[in-house]
């Protein structure tokens, strides 16, 4: 169904072309969209129209209309004049209902093939038929974007989304849970993903000046296929989650480039639980002073450097040197060696992920 606010908009825009009143009213005399200032004055005469036989008819100073979708009387239109100019407008306008009446159910139709598709809820065979229906090409290159704003049901946002890419008659936005905002974008045969990661800042741009909300954008892999849209949804729905533990200073994640965090996050937690005890030996991380958790993050930033760790901590390269012997005598790790540093690397993601699972539960 047409929302009230386009009918409003689009008989005020014919007004002010035509200078003719225009009303839209639903099948029980409702108002729904009007110029004119008595429009309830009319109930009863619309009411009688549309018992009546009639496609329109002239009625108390007024040309009435009626717009069917698919045989199925859904509006009547009242245009204000008894002429033949005024019997033109309300046609026009009649057919430009029409036309927005068949233009919102394909979107609702296509909204609901791609949030179906994207769930997983469509057999293959159907996929392919609906598609066709739908006039939706199968075999372009897509990728999937998720867009997470701070506030639930965040319309505004969702909105300046759908503005940004209106232009582009094949593209797909839609919103399948309360805080994500869906982009099933289709590509350029030479788009590669750093363009990617240059749509993603573009959408955090304008989500932060024109609706004025922080956001995190995530997306899969590129796919050449329909079927496997969920696919690239499920990458970048694992991409955010991952972003959130691993690389919380990012806004933008790409599945491609998650890296270890990725491997992590597939992890079952038992097994987590038994590789942190094995190697904290039942301590764990959080029980390590500021200063030893700077010192340990400073060091792998610069690459397990001991000389450049210890000038950006404004400390002698000695100081550096015994706090990293101090930690290989409680933990058996020595950082200055590449294989101990490793595993004191993955521990520390993996003491991430189990917090945030945890988290998750509650």
């Amino acid at each position: 169904m047409i929302s009230n606010q386009i009918l409003q908009n689009t008989i005020e825009g014919l007004k002010t072309i035509t200078r003719v009143d225009i009303c839209v009213m639903d099948t029980e005399g409702k108002t729904l969209a009007t110029t004119i200032g008595n429009a309830e004055e009319y109930e009863s005469a619309v009411l009688t129209f549309v018992d009546s036989p009639a496609d329109s008819q002239v009625l108390a100073g007024f040309q009435f209309f009626k717009v069917f979708d698919e045989h199925q009387l859904e509006y009547v239109i009242l245009a204000r004049g008894e002429t033949d100019d005024v019997y033109m407008i309300g046609k026009l306008a009649a057919f430009q209902i029409q036309n927005l009446l068949v233009a919102y159910k394909e979107r609702y139709d296509k909204d609901n093939f791609i949030k179906n598709l994207l769930l997983d809820n469509l057999l293959l065979v159907d996929i392919y038929n609906r598609a066709k229906k739908l006039h939706i090409e199968t075999d372009v290159r897509r990728v999937v974007f998720i867009i997470e704003t701070k506030n639930e049901k965040d319309t505004n946002a969702l909105e300046t989304v759908r503005s940004l890419f209106s232009g582009k008659t094949k593209d797909f936005i839609t919103a399948v849970d309360e805080k994500n905002i869906i982009l099933v974008k289709e590509l350029k045969p030479n788009e590669t993903y750093d363009d990617m990661t240059r749509t993603a800042k573009v959408i955090l741009d304008m989500l932060n000046t024109e609706a004025m909300t922080k956001a995190h954008v995530a997306f899969g892999t590129i796919i050449n296929e329909i079927k496997d849209v969920s696919r690239s949804y499920k990458e970048a729905k694992m991409a955010l989650d991952v972003g959130k533990i691993f690389y919380s200073g990012r806004n933008v994640v790409a599945y491609s480039n998650l890296g270890i965090g990725r491997l992590i996050y597939q992890l079952p937690m038992p097994l987590c639980k038994m590789f942190i005890r094995e190697i904290f030996d039942g301590k764990s991380p959080d029980d390590f002073d500021e200063e030893t958790l700077t010192t340990i993050n400073k060091f792998f930033e610069n690459s397990l450097n001991v000389s450049e760790t210890s000038r950006q901590l404004y400390i002698h390269r000695n100081t550096l040197v015994y706090r990293l012997d101090k930690l290989q005598k409680s933990t058996n790790l020595d950082l200055r060696v590449f294989d101990d540093a490793i595993t004191f690397k993955i521990a520390l993601m993996v003491v991430k992920y189990m917090k945030y699972m945890e988290n998750q539960e509650f």
